[in-house]
């Protein structure tokens, strides 16, 4: 079974796929597998190019967890999506250097559930599991994809609004 996690950059995927590491859960770095569908930068958007659909179309499911941010696209059989708190989401990117413009456009992404709405399309509302990392510590996110994995989890859908919650910060 092929597991996505994903979410909005800052969200704790890469956190939560070392904790799951740890506890002996195969996992693939998305990262590792783009290189040859890499296309080029953007230096507007200051963000890689790539060719998903090629990516998506060639990709080899595996078993375990494939972690990253557009693995949501990907034939898996269950999709975890993590969320976070757009305030939270703007100190993560900001410590990591991100510009302002890159903060704002993730920002807005998570505000309006844009990883959730591509998820729900390709794979069906019942394959979709999300929880709030802004709530959970890693070790907390790391049982509940371990749940997903063994299949005790019921699927999640829209139990997070930040449009509701925090409309007023874009």
């Amino acid at each position: 079974m092929m597991i996505a996690l994903t979410g909005t950059p800052g969200s704790g995927k890469t956190s939560i796929a070392q904790e799951l590491l740890k506890r002996g859960i195969p996992v693939t770095y998305a990262s590792d597998t783009v290189g040859p569908y890499r296309l080029g930068t953007d230096p507007e958007r200051d963000t890689d190019i790539i060719d998903d659909e090629r990516w998506v179309s060639e990709f080899i499911p595996i078993e375990g967890v494939v972690e990253g941010h557009l693995t949501h696209l990907l034939p898996a059989d269950r999709i975890v999506i993590l969320r976070c708190r757009p305030d939270i989401l703007k100190d993560r990117l900001s410590a990591r250097g991100y510009t302002e413009e890159k903060i704002q456009e993730n920002m807005e992404a998570e505000l309006l559930d844009v990883i959730l709405v591509e998820a729900v399309e390709i794979h069906g509302e019942e394959n979709i599991y999300e929880i709030d990392t802004t709530k959970h510590s890693i070790s907390e996110c790391a049982d509940y994809v371990n749940e997903v994995i063994k299949g005790t989890a019921v699927p999640t859908l829209s139990t997070v609004d930040w449009l509701y919650e925090c409309g007023d910060m874009i």
